[in-house]
């Protein structure tokens, strides 16, 4: 009853990322204004939680000068994002990132037939080209850059173009419907079957199964197992989740599966 899963593949082109950061290169590095390291202004697990929501993401490459760019690569690491150093040269600069990204791109559409969806993190113009050519060849391609810094004609070329400042975690309303007359032990789990919801229905979907649902709950946690909650089932989780107040269920006529309705009464 699943819809087929896209595999994904993710190319940041970190550089014209910076560029739609506030302020200078210290704030890129993650220094305020007062020099003291601060807060860094790009959240990539962020954009990776948005992601994932559209299928699994089997490829994740950043292009950067990353001797300027030290202080993400913790992060950027610890996302299992593969970091290819570009060096900053005073005659080819960004372009040499940009030709890097491209000559991925199109080695892995020719090569890896199971990558469907392209997702190229950048606001660059220059990048419309392979874009067209991907589509060319059958695969769905998605932007993500930040809003002062991503061209309009990148935007319209994609199938689908999401900005950087508008990834907001799930509606509170939602989540709050979790945490109140729920025991203590079953909220974490609640959430993220919340969580997963939301994103079925920003993805579009119509019918909820129930396979659907925890498919999604797996990528946004590898670790999930509804058993390690002492569930038997998935389906018994869900049906928990209703009696909570959490979900809303029906069973369809025909296949007797479970399908997730929406968000249940707030409790």
């Amino acid at each position: 009853m699943a819809e087929r899963e896209y595999n994904l593949a993710v190319f940041i082109d970190f550089e014209n990322l910076a560029l739609g950061f506030d302020g200078t290169r210290s704030t890129a590095l993650g220094k305020g204004r007062d020099g003291k390291r601060g807060a860094l202004p790009f959240d990539i697990a962020k954009v990776l939680e948005r992601l994932v929501e559209k299928g699994k993401v089997i490829v994740k490459k950043a292009y950067a000068d990353w001797e300027a760019y030290a202080a993400y690569k913790r992060p950027f690491h610890e996302a299992a994002i593969e970091l290819i150093e570009i060096p900053r040269r005073s005659m080819t600069g960004k372009n040499s990132a940009d030709i890097r990204l491209v000559v991925d791109a199109m080695d892995l559409c020719y090569s890896k037939d199971h990558v469907d969806m392209f997702v190229i993190v950048s606001g660059d113009s220059d990048f419309s080209p392979l874009v067209s050519k991907l589509k060319e060849n059958g695969k769905n391609v998605i932007g993500l850059g930040m809003k002062d810094s991503s061209s309009e004609l990148l935007i319209s070329n994609c199938d689908e173009f999401i900005f950087y400042e508008e990834l907001q975690p799930p509606s509170q309303r939602h989540i709050g419907t979790i945490t109140k007359k729920i025991p203590k032990a079953k909220r974490q789990v609640f959430q993220l079957l919340v969580e997963s919801v939301a994103a079925l229905h920003r993805e579009n979907k119509e019918v909820l199964w129930s396979s659907m649902v925890k498919q999604t709950m797996q990528r946004k946690r590898p670790s999930f197992s509804e058993s390690h909650y002492g569930y038997e089932s998935f389906s018994d989780l869900l049906k928990d989740a209703e009696v909570h107040g959490v979900v809303g269920l029906r069973r369809d006529s025909r296949s007797g599966t479970l399908i997730v309705e929406g968000f249940g009464k707030e409790n």
